[in-house]
């Protein structure tokens, strides 16, 4: 019977053969310690069920420590684990709250039209508000847009996509997003997991983000950016508006591509102008 299982890698997917898994129980008691074997992977003996802590080791890497749950048949899985090497650890913001500047930041929707182009939309009514944790996997994020202000630059489109055929706003009138977790999947990047809540429907989704840095502004205040992506089916959210096709081609596609670069400032409020 096997016990917990992880892989570990750098952000390019080589394998770290000699980075080494410690378990410890919540009292700080060692009840596991294995090395990866050429392939990164590591696996240790069956464990006691329950809830660990796993601090992953490397020489030149910096160090990873995960909660991770063990089951009642001794088994539990930390996945991938991506180390980053020591000289390429990034600096990140101050911990805290922060506060998403909708004047400089983007949220952009593609779809395909008629199997052929790419229709954008953009949502600018967007507020929100980070808490940047320590470690960062407990950061926090809930954001929240206002679906009427679409925008494809359009007005008869936009106006249709106001309409209960897509957005419904005037029935639906706040799209929500909610974080329930991270995990790291690069030197500056994560997966970010949560609930978006969009057409009266609440599904969960993961965002791939990218951390870009933190800086002063010219203004006295302190900012910070993210890019973030994901792929929302729209038939997932109850949005089944299918006009006539031609050839089998659906005039809009059931996917939609979704960019977000957040700029974000530090504290409670953003500052007045």
């Amino acid at each position: 019977m096997s016990g917990l299982r992880a892989t570990f890698r750098t952000a390019e997917g080589w394998a770290v053969e000699h980075a080494v898994l410690t378990v410890t129980d919540p009292a700080g008691r060692q009840v596991a310690r294995q090395a990866a074997d050429v392939r990164g992977e590591v696996v240790t003996d069956a464990l006691p069920a329950g809830v660990y802590t796993a601090v992953v080791t490397a020489a030149g890497y910096t160090p990873v420590a995960r909660t991770t749950q063990i089951a009642s048949d001794g088994s539990g899985s930390l996945g991938d684990v991506v180390l980053a090497p020591v000289a390429e650890a990034i600096e990140l913001p101050p911990a805290g709250p922060w506060v998403i500047d909708p004047v400089h930041s983007s949220v952009v929707a593609t779809a395909r039209h008629m199997g052929i182009a790419s229709i954008k939309a953009r949502f600018p009514d967007l507020s929100g508000r980070i808490e940047i944790g320590r470690p960062a996997e407990r950061s926090s994020v809930h954001a929240e847009i206002k679906a009427a202000s679409v925008e494809t630059g359009i007005k008869m489109r936009d106006d249709h996509l106001r309409s209960p055929d897509f957005l419904d706003v005037d029935v639906h009138p706040v799209i929500t997003f909610t974080s329930t977790g991270m995990r790291q999947r690069g030197v500056d990047s994560w997966t970010l997991l949560g609930e978006l809540t969009l057409h009266g429907e609440r599904r969960e989704i993961e965002l791939e983000l990218t951390y870009g840095g933190w800086n002063p502004d010219p203004w006295g205040g302190v900012r910070v950016a993210f890019h973030a992506e994901t792929t929302l089916h729209r038939n997932d959210f109850a949005i089944n508006y299918s006009a006539l096709a031609r050839a089998g081609v659906a005039v809009v596609g059931t996917t939609v591509k979704v960019e977000l670069d957040i700029e974000a400032v530090q504290g409670e409020t953003l500052p007045q102008f």
